[in-house]
């Protein structure tokens, strides 16, 4: 029996040390070894683990190195810091690990394991690459504006120039360059909408003006710009139409004021072809903006914008003095992984995914609630009474797995039920969810 209680696991990739000190600097954290108290020896220890001294005097010597453990001459090795207290110790990392969610949401991506070769191959030739001496060019790296020129013409039905681009470190990011740059006035955000957009306006000052969402935009009086997602609104999902698109453009014109595309995944249909830009209807009042975070990965920072000129001027003559845009070493990369069709494939192979799975989650939750939009992207909304929809998201937490509310998504907006993300998880956690949220709804039918 160890003296204490800590155990090795020879099979784990974890190096024997880095196992030792982990569990030691848990034991202090909750409380189980106190202030001032005597551990074994190194020696004792290392017997009592059946294990080479070496890795308990490595293993101390970290801990001592940190400030847990003190030694005391002639005395041994005893606990130098106190525990957390009980109300700090839910909040560790430890426990926040034993209580993670698998989390269903509308934003992370499938990326095919089958192409993790090309990812790493384009991060090598980064890697190979001798980055710039100081700060790249404001409007982002050339290779990448030349390659996304080809992708926008190809995907998106958009005629632009490298000239005419602008990279961001995603679209959260391109909106905030861009609101610094508009005159002042209050920012139209649907709602419900993207709630990041809706905090991006409050964090700089301006008010936030609610535009009812998946519903014809016949006036902007009042605002200089109006955000919206017109290939696939989130969260709701439905594809603005012509008629509504010329109508929001009429609006704008009359009010003066700016469109602010949000193009976040249209590229993910796979009922018909994805829908062309609002943006290449009008170039001079529409603002693109695009993302690589649902066809890449959201952790990779990297979007673009395409702007008016003379805003996309101002926003590069800040660039300048500011340094704002997105890393060096992203944007390397992901040229690659454009140049060598790997975005391409990647979304090939989600979009497949994602047909399926929308079909499995309309199937389960036909029967107690009902679809907005259509089968698109990865996720679906579903209306339910707001009671309901908490029973199944309480449900479904309780048996591992996080599912948004509609309701978070609404500021002004009464609707109700939830947001089903199917993106970035595994067959059997969508199987597991569903279950979930299934027996939840069936019990309160």
């Amino acid at each position: 029996m160890p003296t204490l209680p800590v155990r090795i696991d020879r099979a784990a990739a974890t190096p024997l040390p880095a196992q030792l000190s982990a569990q030691v600097r848990a034991l202090i954290l909750n409380g189980t070894l106190t202030l001032d108290e005597r551990l074994p020896s190194s020696r004792a220890l290392a017997a009592d683990l059946q294990v080479s001294r070496s890795v308990t005097e490595t293993a101390y010597e970290q801990l001592l190195a940190e400030g847990w453990l003190a030694t005391r001459h002639g005395s041994g090795t005893f606990v130098a810091s106190r525990g957390l207290d009980s109300s700090t110790r839910r909040a560790t990392p430890t426990n926040m690990s034993a209580n993670k969610l698998v989390r269903l949401d509308s934003g992370t991506p499938f990326v095919d394991p089958r192409y993790r070769a090309g990812w790493r191959r384009a991060w090598r030739e980064v890697s190979a690459t001798t980055p710039p001496p100081g700060y790249d060019d404001p409007r982002g790296l050339l290779e990448l504006r030349i390659a996304l020129v080809e992708r926008l013409a190809r995907t998106r039905g958009l005629d632009v120039d490298p000239d005419d681009i602008l990279i961001t470190a995603g679209t959260t990011d391109g909106f905030r360059q861009l609101l610094a740059e508009l005159p002042a006035g209050a920012i139209g955000v649907e709602d419900p909408g993207y709630r990041a957009a809706a905090a991006t306006v409050r964090s700089v000052g301006r008010k936030l003006v609610d535009i009812p969402a998946a519903q014809p935009i016949t006036q902007l009086a009042g605002v200089v710009a109006a955000y919206v997602t017109p290939a696939h609104q989130h969260p709701l999902g439905p594809v603005m139409s012509a008629s509504d698109r010329l109508s929001l453009l009429n609006a704008a014109r009359a009010a003066h004021a700016l469109i602010i595309e949000d193009d976040y995944d249209s590229e993910f249909r796979y009922d018909v072809a994805p829908i062309p830009a609002l943006t290449s209807l009008d170039r001079d009042r529409v603002v693109y903006l695009g993302t690589a975070s649902k066809s890449v990965y959201p952790t990779l920072r990297v979007g673009w914008m395409v702007a008016p000129p003379a805003l996309r001027d101002a926003i590069y003559e800040r660039r300048l003095t500011t340094h704002a845009g997105a890393s060096w070493p992203s944007q390397k990369a992901l040229v690659t992984l454009l140049r060598d069709g790997w975005v391409d494939k990647v979304v090939r192979s989600a979009r497949r995914l994602y047909a399926e799975r929308a079909v499995l989650v309309a199937d389960a939750m036909t029967p107690h609630a009902t679809a907005v939009g259509p089968l698109a992207g990865m996720y679906s909304a579903w209306l339910l009474p707001e009671d309901r929809a908490v029973r199944a998201r309480d449900a479904a937490r309780k048996a591992g797995f996080d599912i948004n509310l509609l309701s978070a998504y609404c500021r002004s907006s009464e609707l109700t039920g939830l947001v089903v993300g199917f993106g970035g998880i595994s067959d059997s956690e969508l199987s597991g969810a569903l279950t979930a949220l299934t027996g939840a709804l069936e019990s309160c039918a």
